[in-house]
């Protein structure tokens, strides 16, 4: 629970750095183009000393520089943010694969008991099922029951649960030991 806080946090920090990113380079850019449209519509702007105006331009200048510079920042924080989430999208992919695996030895399915099984938990139909193992529908019926009578399941809804339920159940493990 505290790494949730403390990415939130991160989270909210970040947003705010982009606001104020996005609002100091507006303003700087508010700057250079009111400074080049006056002077092309010929709109009279009280002179200011040009020791003022100067420092006034390089603050301009300066704030582009630090929105690019910060941009930058928060472009990499973005990317290994991605490159994290891409990770551990792999881990559990992996994870649910070992979970499937193990299960389906428990179950001790046949090869084709396994294709099924796993062609009906990513949701295909029974047709679908039968024409990419060029079968009949009624052999793909036959396997899916002694799936269902194998693990102890009246249906698909319950064979899936049964792998999200060992999923959940390893992850609030992992997450037990790293609190630990």
């Amino acid at each position: 629970m505290r790494t949730g806080g403390v990415r939130g946090a991160c989270i909210v920090t970040r947003q705010i750095l982009i606001a104020v990113i996005l609002l100091v380079q507006a303003l700087c850019a508010v700057f250079f183009v009111s400074d080049i449209l006056s002077s092309v519509v010929g709109i009279y702007v009280h002179p200011v000393s040009w020791e003022l105006r100067e420092l006034m331009e390089m603050g301009a200048a300066l704030g582009l520089v630090l929105g690019l510079v910060l941009g930058a920042v928060v472009l990499v924080w973005t990317l290994r943010e991605r490159n994290q989430a891409r990770e551990r999208l792999r881990r559990a992919s992996g994870a649910f694969m070992d979970v499937l695996e193990e299960r389906f030895a428990e179950w001790n399915l046949t090869p084709a008991e396994k294709d099924v099984a796993l062609f009906a938990i990513k949701g295909m139909s029974t047709a679908e099922i039968a024409v990419l193992r060029e079968t009949s529908e009624g052999t793909v019926k036959a396997q899916t029951n002694a799936i269902y009578r194998k693990a102890g399941v009246t249906g698909r809804p319950q064979l899936l649960s049964l792998f999200i339920d060992d999923l959940m159940r390893d992850d609030i493990t992992g997450r037990a030991r790293q609190a630990a």
